[in-house]
C-alpha cells in the first residue's frame, strides 16, 4: 500500500488550549481533552498530544524540539474575511493578506504554541 498522509500531531504543555484554538480557526470541534485531542477537517487530522504524555511513553523524546520549524497550511474560501476575524480574537498575525507571485492570497499566523499557520486561497 502506497502511504497515504492523514494528519499531523502538534506535542504540547497545553492540549486543551491549542486544540481549542484550531477548532476556533477551523470552524472544527475537539474531540478528547488532555492529555490527547484533535481536530478533523476534510482531508486529515490535526492531533494534539501532551508533552508529559510523549516523555512518558518515550523518555527524551521532546528534548531538544522547538516549535516554529514548520508551517501548517490550510486552503479556505476567503482570506481578507478571515483576517478580519482574527483580528478581533487577537490572533498574532506574521504577515497581512498577500497576493503572491504564484497565484495565492495568503496570510500568516501563530498559534498559541508559536507554530506558524497559512491560510489561503486560491486566486
Amino acid at each position: 500500500m502506497q502511504p497515504h498522509f492523514t494528519g499531523t500531531c502538534l506535542i504540547t504543555s497545553d492540549v486543551p488550549a491549542l486544540a481549542a484554538f484550531y477548532a476556533a480557526l477551523l470552524d472544527a470541534t475537539v474531540e478528547g481533552g488532555d492529555p490527547f485531542a484533535k481536530v478533523s477537517v476534510p482531508g486529515a487530522v490535526l492531533s494534539f498530544f501532551s508533552v508529559q504524555g510523549m516523555e512518558s511513553m518515550v523518555p527524551g523524546s521532546v528534548s531538544g524540539a522547538a516549535s516554529g520549524g514548520f508551517t501548517l497550511e490550510f486552503e479556505i474560501s476567503d482570506v481578507d474575511e478571515r483576517h478580519e476575524g482574527l483580528l478581533d480574537r487577537g490572533v498574532e498575525i506574521v504577515k497581512p493578506p498577500t497576493t503572491q507571485p504564484w497565484g495565492r492570497r495568503s496570510i500568516w499566523l501563530r498559534d498559541p504554541d508559536g507554530n506558524l499557520v497559512n491560510l489561503y486561497q486560491q486566486t
